[in-house]
């Protein structure tokens, strides 16, 4: 799993910009995703905080994109989303 990464991480640093631009279409329709589904199922304290989870972890990307911050962070803020994003959609569709 680890080379995996490595391999990843690699091939980001090459061409950190397009590569962002793409991470960044695809977690924002991964995370957007997610939140509809987390309003779908209400609005009581447990869904609020998934949506909570779901933005600040989209959020969190974006801004390393925008403000950037060296490729190996930015690649682990993306991966870091999409598992939460994820892990709130499948809650939410079971």
């Amino acid at each position: 799993m680890m080379e995996l990464y490595l391999k990843g991480l690699k091939e980001f640093e090459k061409d950190a910009t397009g590569y962002s631009a793409i991470f960044i279409i695809a977690q924002s329709c991964l995370g957007s995703v997610a939140a509809m589904y987390v309003l779908i199922n209400g609005v009581d304290v447990w869904q609020m905080t998934q949506l909570f989870l779901v933005t600040i972890a989209c959020m969190g990307f974006n801004a390393a994109v925008l403000s950037q911050q060296k490729p190996k962070s930015i690649l682990n803020l993306f991966i870091l989303s999409l598992l939460v994003s994820t892990a709130v959609l499948v809650l939410n569709l079971l």
